[in-house]
């Protein structure tokens, strides 16, 4: 059995644990990163793109913008369409500057790569049934198996960046933890397909068909989504079905900029939110989708991932460095003070743009009320802008 130590033992090489090896990397923090996939799997994953003000601000700090700068899209405000016409909600104009900037996590987990091959740092990826032991004590330690053989990493503290279905937070006693969740009863079926987006700016739908989302991943890759039954099934809509459906729902103005091409993926997502409490046990914490999934109606997922390891990271440092705790007691608390305000704000935008029932009812006329409220009132408008370019961090 092959045995090492390092400060911090990270599981998951996602956006956030890579990020977080990164930031602890700066500040001269020993960290391994474990990793189940390969890393030419792990950065073929499509996922979100939409990034916060902030997340941009932390990967310019900390050297991972350069192309993100270069090849990223900046977008100043996005559209809501409803009863036939497009509101346009001016992102720079209520915060004061503020926007937010289209750049795929697919690209983000590639920048994320690079920077931790060029550091040294070591990175085990393909390691297999990993296990977490003594988290409860003064010295947890991790167990994997690489290439028929079996590792034990000894360590500081245990960092659970593994996505929903990790070891992280299924390794806290059930009675430790608490869960909030909320199961939406629809889905969202995705299509991405290498064709110009019929709009320089993302476009939210809602229709009496369902909701429908304009998106991009570059001036040249277009990603769109609709709203479908949460038993739907892919056979039932090929591509030109996909195509019709979304130049209804999105309008005729952006039906007539629609550029129609063949699909390169097709998902369909459930939509749920969850929240675990609380995101640490002992010396193990838990970061991003290991602690809570947001609908991506909100464009939260990624971006409270980065807030976790920003608030981890320096939790980390001034133990690290001053041998103060006090920032890694309250690590549970400061994340999910802002874990629960994105919750809100993903649920009220899941709320407010989808379609919950074939019949017009009580709720459908309190979401037309609450759209038409929404653009004709700046405070209504600054209120959603300032919670999509993301809020600010209350530093501790």
């Amino acid at each position: 059995m092959a045995k090492d130590r390092t400060q911090i033992a990270i599981i998951g090489a996602g956006p956030s644990g890579l990020l977080l090896a990164h930031l602890l990397d700066r500040a001269g923090i020993e960290t391994v990163v474990l990793e189940r996939q390969s890393r030419a799997y792990v950065e073929a994953r499509i996922r979100a793109g939409v990034l916060e003000q902030g997340t941009v601000d932390l990967l310019a700090e900390v050297g991972l913008g350069e192309r993100m700068a270069r090849e990223g899209l900046p977008h100043r405000g996005f559209d809501l369409a409803f009863d036939g016409a497009r509101h346009r909600i001016d992102l720079f104009g209520l915060t004061g500057g503020k926007k937010v900037m289209v750049y795929g996590q697919t690209e983000l987990t590639k920048d994320l790569g690079d920077a931790r091959a060029r550091s040294g740092a070591p990175i085990v990826y393909e390691a297999a049934d990993v296990s977490i032991h003594g988290a409860d004590g003064g010295s947890p330690f991790l167990r994997y198996v690489k290439a028929g053989q079996t590792h034990e990493l000894r360590c500081d503290f245990v960092a659970a960046c593994d996505g929903a279905h990790g070891i992280g937070r299924r390794s806290m006693p059930a009675a430790h933890v608490r869960t909030f969740e909320r199961v939406y009863p629809f889905g969202w079926l995705g299509i991405l397909a290498d064709v110009p987006p019929c709009s320089h700016e993302l476009i939210y739908a809602r229709h009496p068909n369902g909701f429908a989302l304009a998106s991009m991943r570059s001036p040249s890759r277009s990603r769109y989504y609709v709203q479908c039954a949460i038993d739907e099934k892919l056979e039932n809509w090929p591509d030109e079905r996909i195509w019709d459906e979304l130049k209804i729902r999105l309008g005729p103005v952006a039906a007539g900029h629609i550029t129609v091409g063949p699909s390169i993926e097709k998902i369909i997502a459930p939509l749920r939110s969850f929240v675990a409490e609380p995101m640490r046990w002992g010396r193990l914490f838990l970061a991003g989708d290991a602690a809570h999934i947001v609908p991506p109606t909100g464009a939260k997922g990624l971006n409270l991932a980065v807030g976790d390891v920003r608030i981890l990271s320096r939790a980390f440092v001034a133990f690290f460095k001053s041998g103060d705790s006090s920032l890694i007691d309250r690590y549970s608390k400061d994340c999910l003070a802002r874990v629960w305000k994105a919750v809100r704000f993903s649920w009220w935008m899941t709320q407010l743009m989808h379609r919950f029932s074939v019949e017009e009812t009580f709720e459908t006329r309190v979401q037309e009320a609450e759209l038409d409220y929404l653009v004709g009132s700046r405070a209504a408008s600054q209120a959603l802008a300032e919670n999509y370019v993301g809020l600010p961090f209350t530093e501790p």
